[in-house]
């Protein structure tokens, strides 16, 4: 074993600098100083720190030789691209099969199968991955949550002997199921925890793999009057549990498969791994749209009417969406910290108009373009005007735009059709509305509008 070491990977995965020890460690594996990172978990790593703009620190299997060296890995992003590596570890062993985390990552089959959401936390039960659909159910997003203590998300309840499933299992390092739990904050609810412990290289215990299934308790039951209502939002909860699960299962798994942890594959099969994972995720998209859809076309919809600042709710979605703008190469100009625009609606339902909006813009924007988010008064309305430099809208399709699964281009890539559709119901439902203005060659401009507030 040895002491920390250090490297850096730069934008395209080139290992641009090292220490002697990570330098030797790539050119066994038959890369050099330079070129790609030849390792392949670390480069996964790297490429996971990158994605997420977060610090990732997980173990990590590389072979020198007949051995193999089980190694704990730091991956941090440091601007433009780059990301910095602290490896430490550096134990050296005969080579054995399987590796420790692809052995819990096959213990965890049985919880995906019939989870609602997934999530994993470190040795002391911080999160490091949280699924969107769990943050969301809580108000938030899964950036929220990712180093903050399980117990802010969920509130353990005793068994009638006063234990904790969790706690027990974490003081014995071993699988768990059945704690049940609150969700904090959001639509509440009960869920049953379930999880399998995560083995370092060292076999070290190094968190938790787990799963949340919803067991009800959630929101009081609607009157008997209301029958036919819940039988939509029934449906609803049924086909998001039927196919969120499934789904999320495809895309980790193709993107695992993508990122050759096991070492290089052919070229065709990671861009195949790569297509799987893209055609799951719009999946997973078209799922949530669906989800949406049944929930603003029951009668009874009605968005909370909360005090917000439309700025800030701007500022918020040109942060969730920082990464994929840079990676296309589109510059987000987002309102200043000191903007402020005082509007009446809900919270979380502004800002998921306003992150489609930015979504659409960033995926129209060429590569080297901007985005701008303006905020302004008309009258006694609040407004966020979103205008991009793409190729625009033909006035004879802006309004069709906004009708179901309906899409300027179809044979374009881009979303499900559902998104500006359920925007402009959204902004309605809470006394606003969205405008478009637009022209071939010039760009597209949306306006989004809340009622203003009068302090």
């Amino acid at each position: 074993m040895s002491g920390p070491v250090s490297g850096r990977i730069d934008s395209e995965g080139r290992l641009v600098s090292g220490e002697p020890r990570l330098l030797a460690l790539q050119r066994a594996a038959g890369g050099e100083e330079g070129g790609p990172l030849a390792v392949p978990q670390i480069a996964a790593l790297a490429r996971l720190a990158r994605r997420l703009a977060i610090t990732v620190s997980r173990p990590a299997v590389a072979a020198e030789g007949e051995a193999d060296i089980d190694l704990w890995v730091r991956a941090e992003p440091a601007g433009g691209g780059a990301v910095d590596l602290v490896i430490t570890g550096w134990t050296t062993r005969s080579a054995r099969s399987p590796a420790p985390a692809a052995e819990a990552e096959r213990q965890a089959d049985f919880l995906r199968a019939s989870a609602d959401w997934m999530w994993e936390t470190d040795q002391s039960l911080r999160f490091t991955a949280v699924s969107p659909a769990a943050a969301a159910a809580a108000g938030g997003t899964p950036a929220d949550y990712i180093g903050q203590q399980l117990t802010r998300l969920f509130r353990l309840e005793e068994e009638k002997e006063g234990e904790l499933p969790l706690l027990t299992a974490l003081a014995e390092q071993r699988r768990f199921d059945g704690q049940i739990a609150a969700l904090r904050g959001g639509r509440g609810g009960r869920y049953r925890l379930a999880a399998v412990p995560l083995i370092d290289g060292a076999g070290r215990f190094a968190g938790f793999r787990g799963s949340a299934t919803s067991i009800g308790g959630g929101l009081p039951a609607p009157a008997p009057e209301a029958a036919p209502e819940p039988d939509a939002s029934a449906f609803s909860e049924r086909l998001d549990k039927a196919l969120r699960a499934p789904l999320a299962h495809i895309i980790a798994n193709a993107e695992t498969i993508g990122a050759q942890p096991e070492g290089p594959i052919r070229g065709d099969y990671a861009g195949y791994a790569g297509d799987i994972a893209s055609a799951g995720r719009h999946l997973l998209a078209l799922v949530d749209d669906l989800v949406d859809l049944q929930a603003i076309e029951r009668s009874n919809f009605a968005p909370e009417a909360e005090e917000i600042d439309l700025a800030d709710v701007a500022r918020r979605a040109a942060g969730l969406l920082a990464v994929r703008a840079a990676a296309q190469g589109v510059r987000i100009d987002a309102p200043a910290a000191f903007d402020s625009l005082p509007a009446r609606g809900e919270f979380k339902r502004a800002l998921q108009v306003v992150v489609n909006l930015l979504a659409n813009a960033i995926r129209y924007s060429p590569e080297g373009g901007s985005v701008w988010l303006r905020t302004d008064r008309e009258g006694d309305l609040a407004a966020l005007v979103v205008a991009d430099q793409g190729k625009g809208i033909a006035p004879e399709d802006q309004a069709r735009v906004f009708e179901k699964f309906e899409r300027v281009d179809p044979n374009e890539p881009g979303g499900t059709g559902l998104g500006l559709y359920i925007s402009r119901r959204l902004a309605r439902a809470m006394g606003g509305d969205i405008a478009l203005d637009s022209a071939p060659g010039q760009g597209a401009r949306f306006t989004f509008t809340l009622p203003l507030r009068r302090d």
